[in-house]
């Protein structure tokens, strides 16, 4: 029998946490630490070393042999190199050291991680900056320290960096507004973030014997099996023990980590699951979701599973995506987002209300670029998840309050004069006032925002940094314009008024993947951009530019450098793709039809010589005939594939992606219709590899 789990006892226990600080610091040096944190000034180098040695005595405690600065370099996973903290004595033994200056700053090489031109390969210096508010932990024998990473010409290397900068412009601006509603006591607006997460779990031996899991990700082969998703049985289903025990083995672990795992359950697709965390500042959150997909992995290995996280692993069932709640709160507790008590109250939230609408129709594409991946080409559009088209959901009545003011009518009685934002009553508005619409990309929940478009593998940051800064903006312009209002109330009611009148385009309750909605987002405008290829070259338009810049979120070289990256990133991961066919159709999946098919010709024969019947035979004919004509056709597609991936531009990695998208992609597609085909009409016992009903139903 499983020992009991005592979640309170040992949730955060591997973390030295703010808890762990007050017991193992003097007073003094805690408060000058929770003073940075308030303030966001520099520690002192005494105050550094204090922490550092608490933390080295902790660690140890917990069996840390090393430390390593913990990173989020822009390949989208994380980075760490570890040091021992062993120091010699001189008398061939050693000592256990780790100072204030190794804590606040590392010089990990970086010359092999994507720069995007910021910096020449051959300059290997990149540094590690302490990360004060995010708090280390020890895994695996070290000690992690959450980290930014950046370069020897300070520009920013990683995703952290940028995403604190957002944070701070996000709370600089919503500060204004709430000092102009009489607020004197908020002193910060925290970014709350929740990342749902969606993975599959395989066995690791059906894993092992396929060459595109191991090199891709995800499936590039696979017939259809006889039953997929279609009885809607596993969606919330009883969980199979195996993967219970995975479960609960993996809530441990984060719970230990301080990662606030909350909701598990079965998803829509066969062999997929979701876990979801309560929510928490978005930094913190970022780090926890990075953390969380390492340890899936790591955990799902013990149990002798794959975790897959590639945003489509599996053809014709559901792909797998991630839900990130987006909402601003007070310091003091109260979320912006959440519909008041008084009129007072309800106008401030409809002030952040028309600016998140306004902001994302102005700047949906720029949203949109922050989610454009290869992984989720497959995946964005498909009737499993949002469509390529950014709108807003905000529900029945929150959209006849919205009506009412564009059209000037009172909410509660439109024979009445016009309802006047902060004098007349705006109704309560319940959380789940009306049914969740999963078909839109950004949908209002009660006390938030939930963008949906986000791919299962991608690191949250980019989506955030988008949102806070896009919100950033348009707190500023309205702050800017009601400071010089000389009637408040009168310049408040034209604002908002005039915000959601020229932006209710983007605001669409119906069903985003009808094709009837496509048509009617083309006439409203609306941007509509299916694949990568066709999205990044807005990422670094002017408007965005300006954007980023202004803010200071990102210098136009780190702004442009993030765009090559991620136009690199997926031509890369198109060329590995198209490899990896080439290489099964060859030496696997040719090899296993043509065996069949010299079986069917001797079969063919022995029957024909006993038979004397020259109409023996006749469904083994038919069959050995088809599965030629296949293999004819395979093998020229894959000779194709093959010419087409030498004609890649690479004098330029815009062409490159169109390229890839426009030609290579199809090709792809066409080498794996002709390859399902000849697996449907191959014997399991011949075929090379798992097939999707034992991968699915295992």
């Amino acid at each position: 029998m499983e020992q009991p789990i005592n979640v309170t006892e040992i949730f955060g226990s591997d973390v030295f946490n703010e808890s762990t600080m007050k017991q193992r610091l003097s007073d003094h040096i805690y408060s000058a630490w929770k003073h940075c944190i308030q303030t966001g000034s520099s520690l002192q180098l005494d105050v550094a070393n204090e922490i550092a040695e608490a933390m080295r005595i902790w660690a140890i405690e917990k069996g840390a042999t090393h430390y390593t600065h913990w990173f989020q370099p822009m390949t989208g996973i994380t980075a760490e190199k570890h040091d021992s903290f062993i120091t010699p004595t001189g008398d061939g033994k050693v000592i256990m050291e780790f100072s204030g200056k190794e804590l606040v700053r590392g010089e990990p090489d970086a010359s092999s991680f994507p720069s995007g031109g910021l910096r020449a390969t051959f300059e290997a210096r990149g540094y590690t900056a302490w990360d004060p508010t995010a708090f280390a932990f020890v895994k695996d024998g070290s000690l992690y320290i959450p980290t930014c990473f950046f370069s020897y010409t300070g520009d920013a290397l990683d995703k952290k960096t940028p995403l604190l900068r957002s944070i701070d412009e996000v709370s600089r601006e919503a500060v204004r507004i709430l000092r102009l509603f009489g607020d004197h006591e908020t002193q910060r607006v925290q970014v709350s973030v929740g990342a749902e997460q969606e993975y599959f779990l395989i066995p690791k031996s059906f894993y092992a014997k396929r060459e595109d899991l191991r090199l891709t990700g995800r499936t590039l082969f696979g017939a259809a099996p006889p039953k997929g998703q279609e009885l809607d049985d596993h969606y919330f289903g009883t969980i199979r023990t195996r993967v219970s025990n995975f479960m609960r083995d993996l809530d441990e672990q984060l719970w230990r980590l301080g990662v606030l795992s909350k909701t598990k359950h079965n998803e829509g697709a066969p062999c997929q699951h979701e876990l979801a965390p309560i929510f928490t500042d978005a930094s913190n959150a970022c780090d926890s979701n990075q953390l969380t997909m390492m340890v899936m992995k790591k955990c799902a290995a013990k149990h002798d599973l794959v975790c897959l996280l590639h945003e489509k692993p599996f053809a014709g069932v559901n792909g797998s995506g991630k839900h990130n709640n987006w909402s601003l709160c007070t310091d003091t507790g109260k979320n912006l987002f959440k519909p008041g008590d008084t009129p007072r109250q309800n106008a401030q939230f409809l002030v952040f209300l028309a600016a998140f609408i306004k902001g994302i129709d102005e700047y949906q594409d720029f949203l949109r670029c922050t989610v454009a991946s290869a992984g989720n080409d497959h995946r964005l559009g498909a009737h499993e998840a949002p469509p390529a088209i950014i709108s807003i959901f905000l529900g029945d009545e929150l959209t006849s309050v919205v009506d009412s003011i564009i059209n000037g009518t009172n909410y509660n009685d439109p024979k009445k004069s016009v309802m006047r934002i902060g004098v007349d009553v705006l109704p309560a508005i319940p959380k789940d006032t009306t049914d969740r619409n999963r078909t839109s990309p950004v949908a209002f929940t009660g006390n938030k925002f939930e963008f949906r478009m986000l791919g299962s593998s991608q690191s949250i940051a980019g989506p955030n940094i988008a949102l806070n800064t896009i919100m950033a903006e348009e707190l500023s312009r309205f702050a800017d314009y009601l400071e010089k209002a000389e009637d408040f109330d009168t310049a408040l009611q034209k604002l908002i008024c005039q915000a959601l009148t020229d932006h209710q385009r983007i605001i669409f309750n119906g069903n985003g993947y009808s094709l009837e909605w496509q048509e009617e987002a083309a006439r409203r405008g609306l941007s509509n951009l299916p694949s990568t290829a066709k999205a990044l070259p807005r990422y670094i338009s002017p408007k965005n530019m300006e954007l980023v810049t202004k803010h200071g979120i990102f210098t136009e070289a780190e702004f442009r450098a993030r765009y090559e990256i991620h136009l690199q990133s997926y031509n890369k991961l198109i060329h590995i793709e198209a490899r990896t066919m080439v290489d099964m159709v060859m030496h696997q999946i040719l090899p296993a039809a043509l065996k069949y098919s010299s079986d069917l010709a001797e079969s063919i024969n022995l029957k024909k010589a006993a038979l004397g019947d020259s109409i023996a035979a006749a469904a083994e004919t038919s069959l050995a005939s088809r599965i030629s004509e296949c293999c004819d056709k395979l093998y020229e597609q894959a000779e194709a594939l093959y010419r087409n991936l030498k004609n890649i531009p690479s004098n330029s990695s815009l062409e490159a992606t169109e390229y890839c998208s426009d030609v290579i992609v199809p090709a792809m597609e066409s080498v794996r219709k002709s390859a399902d085909l000849l697996e449907k009409l191959t014997p399991q016992n011949y075929w090379p590899y798992p097939i999707y009903s034992d991968l699915l139903f295992y």
